[in-house]
């Protein structure tokens, strides 16, 4: 399905020069002088380079559809993910480079959605947000209550967060997974 280069969103797959490209973020932007244009930083599906590309509304490109297929990740070998398809319960290994940073928010059976083009894995979605544990939080330096400042934090999984200052080692939290960021507090 072809559209308008400044129709494109972020998450869209397209083709573009032979290539099987994830559109990461978008721009718009509408000089004083010359025609209004799409700015779009695109990762590639297949061997994981980026590229920034200008798209005028004049220019189409092809959208990609990809199948989609539940699947469950059962363990972690090094660089090693195996993941399960719920409905064959066929096993499937991949390398952990193709979430990028997301890997490590990854848990035994957590529920994942594998994206296939011409039945070969090169996405792999995981849900937006996460429950991880407080191992270890920073101090409040006393007068930054006022404002609203963070405070770094390591999670469970070791990925360092901001965190705001009432928030202390132990504590249960909801983090985006793919901005890496404190959402909430846990139920």
């Amino acid at each position: 399905m072809k559209i308008s280069g400044v129709d494109i969103r972020p998450g869209n797959i397209i083709e573009y020069e032979g290539g099987i490209w994830r559109a990461v973020k978008i721009q718009h932007t509408q000089p004083g002088k010359g025609g209004a244009y799409m700015q779009v930083e695109m990762k590639n599906l297949i061997d994981g380079r980026k590229n920034n590309v200008r798209f005028r509304s004049a220019e189409t490109v092809e959208r990609v559809r990809l199948d989609t297929t539940d699947f469950q990740f059962l363990f972690k070998d090094g660089d090693a993910l195996t993941f399960m398809d719920k409905l064959t319960y066929e096993q499937i290994t991949l390398d952990a480079g193709i979430l990028g940073d997301a890997a490590a928010f990854l848990q035994d059976g957590m529920d994942v959605v594998m994206e296939l083009y011409d039945e070969r894995p090169i996405s792999v979605q995981l849900p937006d947000t996460i429950e991880a544990m407080i191992v270890e939080a920073d101090a409040v330096v006393k007068g930054q209550t006022a404002s609203s400042s963070y405070k770094p934090a390591i999670l469970d999984n070791g990925v360092r967060v901001m965190v705001p200052p009432h928030i202390g080692a132990g504590t249960r939290i909801v983090v985006d997974v793919y901005s890496q960021e404190y959402v909430r507090r846990a139920d």
